[in-house]
């Protein structure tokens, strides 16, 4: 009986573990401070592109936007990664902040798992993250036309939080 004790132990330890790191609670209780106000200001080096910047201004003008901040370090958003590619053969704009990860990295992981971002961003500072309030990766923000940010989502997009979260706030954002 006593052999058993340290299995028993590790399988009860897993257990909470897991359930803390897949039950999502409360999501209002996560409500960003950036609700219903612009998306901070930033100007960050284009990961694909030359010398171009992208800005916040980038964001602006055409329609609703989802700004998901990511890393291909990140183990949780490689599993939401399908869900972004699925958003972006759709039609949505989704543009990406590749936080604090060597750009040669995270060029592997498009090149791997499919690109669903019209521009990334490269915030190796982290400061841009900092100044979205951004606490753990992914995170996700939807903003509307004028750069509003309209949603925050913490943590990795799954197929239900996708059609029942996200879209919905693509189409407030339309509005």
């Amino acid at each position: 009986m006593k052999r058993f004790l340290p299995v028993a132990l590790f399988v009860f330890l897993a257990a909470v573990m897991a359930w803390g790191l897949l039950w999502r609670g409360d999501k209002e209780a996560l409500r960003s401070t950036f609700i219903e106000k612009p998306a901070p200001d930033f100007a960050l080096p284009r990961l694909l592109a030359g010398d171009e910047t992208l800005t916040v201004a980038d964001l602006k003008g055409d329609g609703p936007v989802v700004v998901n901040f990511w890393a291909s370090w990140c183990a949780p958003c490689r599993v939401e990664h399908p869900e972004l590619v699925k958003l972006a053969a759709e039609g949505v704009r989704v543009v990406g902040i590749n936080y604090k990860n060597e750009p040669e990295d995270a060029k592997m992981f498009l090149n791997r798992l499919g690109n669903p971002f019209e521009a990334v961003g490269v915030d190796e500072s982290g400061r841009t993250g900092i100044r979205y309030g951004v606490a753990a990766l992914p995170e996700t923000f939807v903003l509307d036309a004028e750069g509003t940010i309209v949603y925050k989502h913490v943590g990795p997009i799954n197929p239900g939080e996708l059609d029942g979260m996200i879209r919905p706030a693509i189409e407030a954002a339309r509005r």
